[in-house]
Parts: C-alpha cells; structure tokens; sequence
C-alpha cells in the first residue's frame, strides 16, 4: 500500500543527519512502541482506558490507529491536551511544543534516547519547508521492528589502587561497589551501530567500569571524550539503585548519576537515578514509589543542564508531590553534584539541614499557623473554667462539649433547663435560698454573657413551656436580656447550623462572651446521623465554636433503641469529643430518672455518684431525689453487665455473666473473661468501665476468683 501524505501549514520536516521524524514512526510502529513505552499502564488499541498522568476519574482515554495519517494517535475526552500523535504526546510530558521547530527537534531526541533507537548522528540540521513530501512506501500493516540488543562480553579484574582512591574521592568504598554490582573491566566487547564489534581495553589512565545487571551493562569511563557505553537488553526504563531501596523508607533522592546514588548511600541516604537528567522519568515507577517514601526528592546537578531539566521534572511529576532540591555549589565541573558536595567537606547532617532549609520553605504557612497552637511548658495556658460539674468532679467546662443522653421521655429537656436556671441564678428576692439544679453544680453567670438555648426538636409550644419551668425555677418572672432562646423546628436542618453559627458569633460581641450554650438535640442540625461526613464535621464545627468563644457547649442526643450507646456517627464522634457525657434512663420506678456518668475526661465516671430525679407536683417542677444508695449502685453494674452481654448475643458471655454475679467482683470478671478475646471489650471498654468499673487485672500470686468459670 502507498500512503502519499502532504505536510500542513504548521508541520516541519525535521532531519537529524539520517534521522527524521518518518524513520521514527518506521521504527516505533507507527507510533504504538513510544505510546507502550511512556504510558505506565496497560492499554487496548480503540479500548478506553484511565489516563495515569492526572486524577482521571472516568475511562475516557484511547490509543486508535488513524487510516489517513498512517499513525497510532491518543484521543483523551477528558482532557484533550494529551490528545495527539506520539510525538505531541512525548512533547507533553516534557513541556515540549509540538509546534515549535527547536522543541520539535529536542521530542525526537528524547525519543531516539529513550527507545535506544540509534538514529541520531548529533548534527542537527532543521529544514522548513511547506512543499509535498516525496511519496514514500509504508507497510502500515507490518512495520519493522524495534532494533535487537547489542551482544557483549566482558573481561573483569580486580580494582587497582588507583581506581579504588578513585571511588574514594566520593567516599564510595569496595563494599559499595559491590552492593551496586559495580565492577572493573580488564576489557569490554560490542557492536556499533552498522554492526560492526569493537573492543576497549582499561589502561591506568584510562580506566573502565561497568555497572552490570543480568542483561545488560553500562560502560563508565570518566576520563574518556565518550564516558559512557550501552549494551544488552536494557528494557523499557534503566534505573539505577531500584534494587537496592528498602521497602519502606522517608527520603529518596532522584540524582544524575550512578556515582551520585553511591555518594548518597554511603552517607546513609536512599537514592536511584536514570540512564541521564535529561531522560524522562517513567511516572510508572514514581507512582509505585510514592507509596513506598515519603519523599521523592529531585537532587540534580546545579549546571544549567541539570537546573533545566529538574525543573522540567519537578513539573512532569507534580502530581506525585515529587519535590526538587537545590544544592549550594557554583555550578562549575568541579562543583555541581552531590560527590562534590561531600568532597568539599559536607556531612550527612549538613544535606538533612539543607533539606530542612527547604521543608520550612513549602511548609511556612502550616508552620505559622502551628505556632499559635504550640504549648510552651513555661507559660501554662489558663485552666478552664467549670461551668457544670458534680462533687468537683468537671463535666462542662469552658472551649468543651457536654453531651446529655437518653432514651425517649425520660427528661434530658428539662434537665438542661435546669442548668441553665442554674447559669442564670436565683432573682433578688430568692438569692437567700439554694436553687435546685438537679444534683449538679452551675457556675453562675456573673458577668451577664450571653446565654443561648436552641431547640430543634419540640414544638413551639412546648419550647415556650420549657422557659416558663426554668424562669419558675430560678424565681423569675421575664427572660433576662442575656437569654437567647429560639425553637428551630421551622427551619430546614441545613439552615439550622448557620443560624446557630452566626448567632453565636453576634452574641459574642453583644454581650462580650457566652456563657453557655444548649442545643437540644444535635442530631436535627445533619441529614442523618449515621452520615459519618457530616457527622464528624458539625462535631468538629461546635467544638472550634466552643474553643473560639471560650463556652461551654450542651448538646442533647438520644440513644439507640437498644440503649446502650449514642446514636450513629454522629454519637461515635461526640464520645470521642465530648468532655463528658451524661445519661439519664428511666428507673425501676418510672416515675424516677436517674442520671449516670458514661464519660469523664477530666476523671473517673466512678467519681460521679448516680443521681435521682422526678416531677413533684406541687412545685409543678422536676426536682432532685438525692443519689442512689451504693447497694442499689452495685446492683446495677451487676445487671447492665448481663445486658451488654445480651446485646452481642453471646450465649456463652451471657451465661457466664450470670453464673459469676454476683459471687464474684465485676472488675474480676471483666478481667477473666476478655482476658483472651480483646474484640468485644475494644468495642465496648468505655461503656463496659462506666457500667461496672474500671476493669483491673488481679494482683501477681493471687488466687484468681474467676478460675472457678473454666471448670
């Protein structure tokens, strides 16, 4: 078949002595061998496939062999700039215009670099023209192959005296070269590019080296005009250094040269380099890099070369957070890489510092931001007020979350009334008398701040009925200026957190602070709270809230039917965040709520007694009972353990429960039974400590009592 193809306006014939831009296509098939070679994942002809070189999120990316041109060309719908033949693909991944005469011939060197094409003579002549090319015969359907290796052999000897002071100019020891595989050659034979074989042979003033590998070496010979020698099968992507990185690690230098990955390791550094700085980097073996270091750091030489290239990397590999290092050096033969660096004199600690120098550099504005949050030891912060707390013991306080919880109709509403009458105080007339809040302690709001009660479960009505009992509560009659209480339920859940968010924040300033703030209940402000995002972040919003504006934030939030943890995401992330958390069930008695300690950071849930309360007609208020007796207390750590055990269906936990109360000590038991599968005590440690104790192991040569269960 012949193909007569006519040049555009904007294309250019390029002819690099016997290299040109058609004798690549012959050698590449027609293009699909530079495609195989760049991209690091495998590919389909005409099937779409994810594009690797950014966040491609749906496979809109296909190689397809176009009739009319003769070529293999990529089309990307997703992003059309990697859209193109070959050559405006390879230009891509170099910051290379296709268009441009100069970058169109710089894409064709890297190309007959990279496959090891052996086209390029080094004398670049560029010729424009516009005219017809000369009809030329293509076999598009069996083009010629990729050339063969070239055969070699090789005569090895032991390292002279001389060449060892050599390697050692770097600090590279014998051990080095060994473990790089890096030897001495008495003699080195090969082919040339018209296939002719030649021989080298090493002389004192001429030394040769070789790094080998299984199927190929590369000739060194550093006092040489031509240093640098290729034979065997080099594969698609030479690296230096790969098999000798450990599986994990923080640092990895990228450098220029196989000498600069051996200086690297001896001063304790992980380093790799390619076949040269000006080859492409093959993304494939960064991506599987990135998750292997935490850094991949560009190290090139400080020559114009080596600056333009790790410049042009740094760019290519962005998207790996590949990063690019300058070294302090003038930039001369004598002193632009990483060997002279260390040769000069400088350590390892020197490299880390420069590096560090660097690190402060990307990271300032995070830095910045961490030096206001940093803890000086010296200059302690101020201890948080207490605003609810019980026998001292701190539940709510200032910059934390209280979290009330609860079954339904058991009063968490009118107990947060009750700590707010309580943050308000008595009236003039009642301050002689002590104001019932339900067993717990309020700081008073001395300072008339802003007191804010949100409602976003219960009607109006019932809003309006719950300020009248508080206002009853502390003796008043009319809200004081300071209280602020509002029913959400008009509002979408969406609407409802900006409404408490800008509030707050115009609260703040209005009455210079806030003293308390009570949202009943948080679920009301998400979707759901099983949604863990939104979950965690209006969580997270109350707490930076609460932190801002120095207060203490109430939140109400119900349990699960089963009762024994909060509900969802949105209850897994207040345990972890709240200061404390208190719930109040319903006792034996139901007309009797009894209020219990689930969480205490600041302390032991242990250290709050259960309190009691109940709805005393007469008063025409809930008021406060006193705590439970310790026999009763004892009692119901007893049957809340047989409960947590029914919870998780487990016959045998159940009935080992049940055998051990209450003959033996709960703590014992805890002990005993976990004492070999730690899942279900992981899960429920927090709950299982409030309900029974702190669970201890028994004292060293003691008789444990639990033994008796293995029987």
């Amino acid at each position: 078949m012949i193909h007569i193809r006519w040049m555009s306006s904007v294309e250019t014939s390029y002819s690099m002595g016997t290299m040109n831009k058609d004798d690549i296509l012959r050698l590449t098939d027609r293009g699909m061998a530079i495609f195989k070679h760049y991209l690091p994942t495998p590919f389909r002809v005409g099937r779409n496939f994810l594009n690797p070189f950014y966040e491609d999120k749906h496979a809109s990316c296909n190689i397809y062999y176009e009739r009319r041109s003769d070529t293999y060309k990529m089309k990307d719908f997703g992003n059309d700039d990697y859209s193109g033949d070959c050559f405006a693909f390879v230009g891509k991944l170099n910051g290379l215009d296709c268009k441009d005469s100069k970058d169109f011939i710089q894409i064709m060197k890297i190309i007959d670099r990279d496959l090891h094409l052996g086209l390029s003579s080094g004398n670049y002549i560029e010729t424009k023209t516009i005219t017809p090319i000369s009809p030329a015969v293509t076999a598009a359907t069996s083009p010629s192959k990729v050339k063969k290796a070239r055969p070699y052999t090789l005569a090895q000897k032991s390292f002279t005296a001389a060449e060892l002071a050599f390697w050692g100019k770097s600090g590279i020891t014998q051990e080095v070269l060994r473990l790089f595989r890096v030897v001495s050659l008495k003699k080195f034979s090969s082919e040339n590019n018209e296939g002719k074989p030649f021989s080298i042979a090493a002389t004192d003033k001429e030394p040769v080296f070789g790094y080998t590998a299984k199927q190929y070496v590369k000739v060194y010979r550093p006092h040489s005009e031509m240093r640098f020698l290729y034979a065997g099968d080099f594969g698609e992507n030479y690296c230096f250094g790969l098999e000798q990185l450990p599986a994990k690690g923080d640092l990895l230098f990228i450098t220029g040269s196989e000498k600069d990955v051996m200086s690297l390791t001896v001063h304790g550094f992980h380093a790799i380099c390619f076949n040269s700085e000006t080859v492409t980097i093959p993304v494939g073996i960064i991506h599987r890099l990135s998750f292997r270091f935490k850094h991949i750091v560009l190290l090139y030489d400080v020559d114009k070369a080596g600056l333009d290239s790790s410049a042009k990397q740094e760019l290519a590999l962005k998207n790996y957070g590949v990063k690019r290092l300058l070294l302090p050096l003038a930039g001369t033969k004598v002193e632009k890489d990483i060997s002279d660096f260390f040769r000069l004199g400088n350590s390892r600690e020197d490299l880390i510092k420069l590096f560090l120098d660097y690190l402060d550099t990307i990271y300032s504005e995070t830095m910045s931001a961490l030096k206001s949050c940093e803890v000086d030891f010296n200059n302690p912060p101020p201890v948080a007020q207490m605003v609810v707390s019980v026998n001292d013991v701190p539940l709510g306080t200032q910059g934390n979350i209280l979290c009330i919880t609860g079954g339904e109709g058991t009063g968490k509403s009118n107990y947060v009334t009750a700590l707010i009458a309580g943050a308000i105080g008595q009236s003039e007339k009642n301050k002689d008398k002590a104001m019932d809040t339900l067993g717990v302690s309020v700081s008073e709001n001395s300072k008339r701040k802003a007191i804010l009660f949100y409602d976003t479960e219960q009607s109006e009505v019932q809003t309006y009925k719950n300020i009248t009992n508080l206002l009853k509560r502390c003796g008043r009659e009319t809200m004081p200026e300071y209280l602020k209480a509002y029913c959400l339920t008009g509002m979408s859940r969406k609407e409802r957190l900006q409404a408490i968010i800008q509030s707050m924040d115009k609260f703040h300033y209005q009455f210079r602070g806030i003293h308390m703030v009570v949202i009943d209940g948080i679920a009301d402000l998400i979707k759901g709270a099983n949604d863990e995002t939104e979950s965690i972040a209006v969580v997270e919003e109350l707490y930076r809230l609460a932190g801002i504006y120095n207060t203490c934030i109430v939140t109400i939030l119900h349990f699960i039917p089963s009762g024994l943890k909060l509900r969802g995401h949105l209850g897994s992330e207040l345990q972890r965040k709240a200061a404390a958390i208190l719930s109040i069930e319903k006792d034996t008695d139901p007309s009797v709520s009894v209020v219990k300690a689930l969480k205490v950071r600041d302390g032991s849930p242990l250290d709050v007694p259960i309190m009691q309360f109940s709805w005393d007609k007469e008063k025409a208020m809930h008021v406060y009972l006193g705590e439970k007796p310790k026999e009763e207390k004892d009692k119901r750590k007893e049957g809340e353990l047989v409960a947590v055990a029914d919870s998780r269906s487990s016959k045998r936990f159940r009935d080992s429960a049940e055998k051990a109360m209450p003959s033996l000590a709960a703590e014992t038991f805890i002990w005993k039974y976990f004492r070999g599968t730690n899942c279900l005590f992981s899960r429920y440690r927090e709950q299982i400590i409030a309900n029974v104790g702190v669970c201890t192991r028994p004292k060293e040569n003691t008789p444990c009592p639990a033994a008796r269960l293995s029987a």
